[in-house]
């Protein structure tokens, strides 16, 4: 199954609102994708920008507007703007929003920063370091099921501020991560209220997608799956019409997702 086709199933199994997001950390950009127009408030701004369907990289000055943000994601600030975030972690000392002594746990991407690829998972043209599932808690409980299945699920926490997080701790860990969101994202990207991120290494998000076509059982239910390729269409036509008609539940699996 393709990153395409994963993308299209992850969609449409969970009911996301908005589709998976993929995120890319490259040397340089394809040279048929367009960097981003103007820097977003906030790094994490670029994930709802992927997922309304823009296909697009950035630069290391896209992401200085949010200091935190470009911090996670491994970036060398010049000067003006590395003071700029120590002003900012001050303040949130101040307000408690944060303990210094937190800041040295806050994860972040070792290898230097070149240019961050993002896209729709269905519409990338580049394999992804990370997917970013938005969904509501039940449908981030499936995901994380599936994860806990194929083995790469975190045992750790929950990931709260800042949001941006999850992304190197995924990347670093090799193991799928759940965040709670932070006001920032909240602000940000409009997450809502029930709603929270999931992010799963790229190269597991196949593993986790497949496993979540069974994972749909009731509690202390019991079910077989089988899994029939056929020839072509007319074939699968052919199986759905025999097996519907001795009374078997049907899913037709197509290359653009589940019908």
């Amino acid at each position: 199954m393709s990153f395409t086709t994963s993308g299209t199933a992850l969609q449409s199994l969970l009911g996301l609102r908005l589709p998976p997001v993929a995120i890319a950390f490259r040397e340089s950009a394809p040279a048929n994708m367009q960097r981003i127009e103007a820097p977003a408030p906030a790094g994490c701004g670029y994930w709802l920008l992927a997922a309304e369907g823009r296909v697009f990289y950035t630069e290391s000055s896209d992401h200085y507007t949010c200091p935190v943000g470009a911090h996670t994601h491994g970036i060398d600030l010049p000067p003006d703007v590395a003071q700029e975030l120590t002003g900012l972690v001050q303040t949130m000392v101040q307000m408690q929003y944060i303990k210094m002594e937190e800041i040295p746990t806050i994860p972040r991407r070792q290898s230097p920063f070149q240019v961050a690829l993002y896209a729709r998972l269905s519409e990338a043209s580049f394999e992804p370091d990370v997917v970013l599932i938005r969904g509501t808690a039940k449908q981030l409980m499936l995901v994380a099921e599936a994860a806990q299945a194929t083995g790469v699920a975190n045992g750790g926490s929950t990931m709260g501020r800042p949001t941006c997080a999850i992304l190197p701790e995924s990347l670093q860990s090799g193991l799928a991560t759940a965040s709670f969101g932070c006001i920032g994202n909240r602000v940000y990207t409009g997450l809502g209220d029930d709603e929270g991120y999931y992010a799963i290494p790229g190269a597991n998000i196949l593993q986790v997608e497949h496993s979540r076509l069974f994972l749909d059982v009731p509690a202390k239910g019991a079910r077989l799956d089988v899994a029939v390729e056929t020839r072509d269409p007319a074939h699968a036509q052919d199986i759905l019409r025999a097996l519907t008609a001795e009374g078997f539940s049907v899913k037709l699996m197509e290359p653009g997702g589940v019908r």
